[in-house]
């Protein structure tokens, strides 16, 4: 199972437990893999450093000169849109929840508009995968789940999807006993 970085009562996940009842027990938990966060934070480090170096040509100016309030402004304005860059990807990691119990299959996304799905085990008529070779070699892919009647939800850049359909496949089984 894989651990959470942050206490789950700061951002409002793990009503997935509470949510439960005595008989269920959780078999698998994954997230997004750590990819989503690739290109916000090059993003952000880029628009950080440009920011950085504004800032610091405009206040050197400024002490300078006197007059160059602009380049202190918009170098503030650039490290701003990198930190936000950066959250965006650090959120996006930490609030997308995948869990596998021996009744239900349950995915989270999202921190202030949530987006979930959760299947009954019962319903689930099928579970499949896309990789790059990216997600390949690095370990994510898309997942689809498919319940009875044609409903389809995908999630991109899931960690390890091929223990989560395995995982799957396994609770099923043991359904059918």
């Amino acid at each position: 199972m894989r651990e959470r970085p942050f206490p789950v009562f700061l951002i409002g996940l793990g009503d997935t437990e509470m949510n439960s009842d005595f008989q269920e027990t959780v078999a698998y938990r994954t997230g997004c893999h750590w990819i989503v966060m690739l290109w916000p934070v090059m993003g952000g480090l880029v628009l950080g450093f440009i920011g950085f170096i504004v800032l610091a040509s405009g206040w050197l100016m400024k002490r300078n000169s006197g007059s160059h309030n602009a380049g202190i402004l918009e170098g503030a304005i650039f490290l701003a849109v990198g930190g936000a860059l950066i959250a965006r990807g650090i959120i996006r990691r930490i609030t997308t929840e995948v869990m596998v119990s021996n009744k239900r299959v349950r995915i989270q996304t999202g921190m202030f508009s949530r987006k979930s799905i959760e299947v009954l085990l019962s319903r689930v008529e099928s579970i499949g995968m896309a990789k790059t070779f990216a997600g390949r070699i690095l370990g994510y892919g898309t997942v689809v789940v498919k319940g009875i009647g044609g409903t389809s939800e995908t999630f991109e850049k899931i960690a390890h999807p091929e223990e989560l359909q395995r995982q799957v496949e396994n609770q099923l089984s043991s359904l059918a006993v």
